[in-house]
């Protein structure tokens, strides 16, 4: 057990048997009253948002939390098998971990994964990634007089929007979180 005045900004702590993430972490003294620690804190599972006052002497719980990179390999079911890339050891991740951003992953990319005590909480892929456009339909001449965008399936089976002069077979860098595009990769 540490006191609240160890915790920092980005901590793993048990709170109220949930694993939370600090997210903002400030030392308040209003006036006459005495000091505490304002803390906002996020739910690891759930993601919900989580406001707490700590007073100074109070003990808190930092979880001891491993993040590393690791080679994603493929989809089994309701998990992601990655290897870790010293060890070559295996793991299934939940795909839930990796929220919106898994269906951009494709074999060979590196994740990143945060353990704590042998069982996933977190998984992040990659801001970006580059995937090939596999189908889109071809633009017709005249219709690149405004920011006009079409639908095309990149190889991971997603569809995304894209610019009009954007064909089959073109390679595109495309944002994880947002599944937006970015720009056409040369």
């Amino acid at each position: 057990m540490a006191k609240a005045s160890d915790v920092k900004t980005g901590n793993v702590l048990r709170f109220n048997g949930d694993l939370v993430t600090v997210e903002e972490f400030i030392h308040r003294t209003p006036g006459n009253l005495r000091a505490f620690y304002q803390a906002r804190m996020r739910n690891v599972k759930s993601g919900k948002l989580v406001e707490y006052r700590f007073r100074t002497d109070e003990e808190v719980e930092i979880a001891r939390v491993e993040t590393n990179d690791y080679q994603y390999l493929y989809d089994d079911g309701e998990f992601f098998v990655v290897m870790d890339n010293e060890s070559y050891e295996q793991f299934n991740i939940p795909k839930v971990l990796f929220g919106g951003s898994a269906r951009f992953l494709k074999e060979g990319m590196n994740v990143i994964v945060a353990f704590e005590s042998d069982e996933p909480i977190m998984a992040q892929a990659p801001a970006s990634v580059e995937l090939e456009i596999t189908y889109s339909e071809p633009a017709v001449k005249g219709d690149t007089s405004t920011n006009a965008l079409k639908l095309a399936t990149v190889e991971t089976g997603v569809e995304i929007r894209v610019p009009l002069f954007i064909n089959q077979g073109d390679k595109v860098k495309v944002d994880t979180r947002t599944g937006d595009y970015i720009e056409r990769v040369k």
